[in-house]
């Protein structure tokens, strides 16, 4: 099973949405090849205990991901990654991680930081 501490993140103090936050980091796993089809997700129970997060907001974000035709219910055995959910390439994976660039960027240059600077923090960030 998901050792789900190490694979999701869930930040209540973003302004994201954490039924947003949980649909873009499993299409991230399901993009980077991580979770390949096939793959079963938690169940909702799992997840909501471990994240410490409502059950209703998972069960929100696996019907927006089943909707969207990136994994679908098996009857009996929970929501599994949907075959023809490929990795994507690397500039397809880049294009999803661009605009959580974006409010770094932003706070850096609003807290008189130069480029080189910002650059240096995600390196930090990066090395940890």
């Amino acid at each position: 099973m998901h050792n789900l501490q190490t694979l999701f993140r869930i930040t209540p103090s973003s302004g994201v949405p954490i039924y947003r936050q949980i649909i873009d980091q499993v299409q991230a796993l399901i993009a980077s090849g991580r979770w390949t089809a096939d793959t079963l997700l938690p169940s909702v129970r799992q997840m909501a205990t471990e994240l410490q997060i409502n059950m209703m907001t998972v069960s929100k974000a696996y019907a927006r991901l089943e909707a969207d035709g990136f994994v679908e219910r098996v009857r009996g055995t929970g929501m599994r990654v949907k075959a023809g959910s490929v990795a994507g390439s690397v500039k397809v994976r880049q294009a999803q991680l661009s605009p959580l660039a974006e409010p770094l960027i932003t706070r850096g240059r609003q807290l008189g930081l130069t480029n080189e600077q910002i650059v240096s923090v995600l390196k930090e960030a990066l090395r940890e």
